[in-house]
């Protein structure tokens, strides 16, 4: 009985810990204060600190050590020929006490961020909802930004190593701190992924990884990708844990970046995101503006499209609806579809801008 009251013991410890902190997390204000520019902007830095010195993707041997624990622990349990009831009682106390480490670790580690106030709040850009006109000018606004910069790069000859993408991406983050020190980021940490073959089969660009405070860049994406998902992800290593508002962030650091490429990156992905809302929304303006799209840019879909194409969509779609239940479980209740929030702020954002367009 001792092992078990042990056991029992700690889960009481660790249920109140889990409760202490799911508690803390309905007070945003308190949230932004003592968490997120305070707690985690010691531990985030001295994470990329420490991944920092090396150079590869950390966090993907700490996610395999955990599933290696999980699977051994898991089938030392099964290969035991007589199992009582104490075993059982045992056994579940252990997976108790497991799942409530691992939800407290990464709430402390990077979680708590999901409950601080918008983003788009303390960047002093609205959240008016738009009119059918101001949509479609926006759209028209990000198609001339693209098609101007496509006469200065060639996007089908870009490439990029990983330390490039991390320097030029950082200093974009910190021209913009220079008037709004939200941005400022120290000490880098944008690794390559261990797997292109295995991310790009699930469907995934990037990630950001709570254990190691490494942003994770899917470096076998089109080159045209990569900037806007780089900056993503470091946004993501900035404290902001919500899609629709990394989007936001990568956005303004990309398209303020003195790097054409990365200008063209940032306007070229929420030309998509702009664009899949016009079809769901307008699908007649859709069927007209999708005959106008410049050549060179339709050229960058058909890239894009194949890209994806090359991997088994099953994996894709299982993913997007395990990522869907891990977002609406951390507030964001409209799940993946959140990342289309970010067309309301850029219509907002760009106000003046689309009132002049004919």
């Amino acid at each position: 009985m001792k092992k078990e009251g042990k056991k029992l013991n700690a889960l009481f410890i660790y249920v109140g810990i889990a409760v202490l902190i799911f508690s803390f997390g309905f007070f945003p204000d308190a949230v932004e204060t003592y968490y997120s520019r305070l707690l985690y902007t010691i531990t985030s830095v001295i994470q990329r600190c420490i991944a920092s010195f090396f150079p590869f993707a950390i966090g993907d041997f700490l996610y395999a050590l955990l599933i290696i624990y999980v699977l051994r622990s898991v089938l030392v349990f099964i290969s035991k020929q007589r199992k009582t009831k104490t075993d059982y009682y045992v056994f579940g106390l252990k997976s108790l006490n497991f799942i409530l480490i691992i939800y407290i670790s990464f709430k402390l580690l990077w979680g708590l961020n999901y409950s601080r106030p918008r983003i788009n709040e303390q960047l002093q850009i609205s959240d008016k909802p738009y009119k059918k006109e101001q949509l479609l000018k926006l759209n028209e606004f990000l198609l001339q930004k693209l098609d101007s910069l496509d006469k200065d790069i060639d996007t089908a000859i870009l490439s990029y190593t990983p330390q490039e993408l991390e320097d030029i991406a950082a200093t974009s983050f910190n021209q913009l701190a220079q008037n709004q020190p939200f941005f400022r980021y120290k000490y880098m940490a944008v690794k390559p992924v261990l797997s292109s073959w295995l991310t790009s089969k699930m469907g995934i660009e990037g990630y950001y990884n709570p254990l190691s405070g490494e942003a994770n860049i899917n470096h076998g994406l089109p080159s045209f990708v990569l900037p806007f998902v780089t900056c993503h992800e470091i946004a993501h290593q900035l404290g902001v844990a919500k899609e629709d508002e990394a989007n936001l962030v990568g956005y303004l650091a990309a398209v303020h970046s003195s790097n054409s490429r990365f200008q063209y990156s940032a306007y070229y992905n929420m030309f998509r995101y702009v664009m899949f809302e016009i079809r769901m929304k307008y699908p007649e303006d859709y069927n007209n503006i999708i005959t106008k799209i410049p050549a060179s840019i339709m050229d960058n879909f058909k890239i894009e499209r194949e890209f994806w194409a090359q991997y088994n969509g099953a994996m894709s779609v299982y993913m997007g609806k395990t990522f869907d239940k891990i977002l609406k479980l951390n507030n964001q209740h409209k799940g993946i579809k959140s990342y289309q929030d970010i067309v309301l702020w850029l219509v907002n954002y760009h106000k003046k801008e689309l009132a002049v367009l004919n």
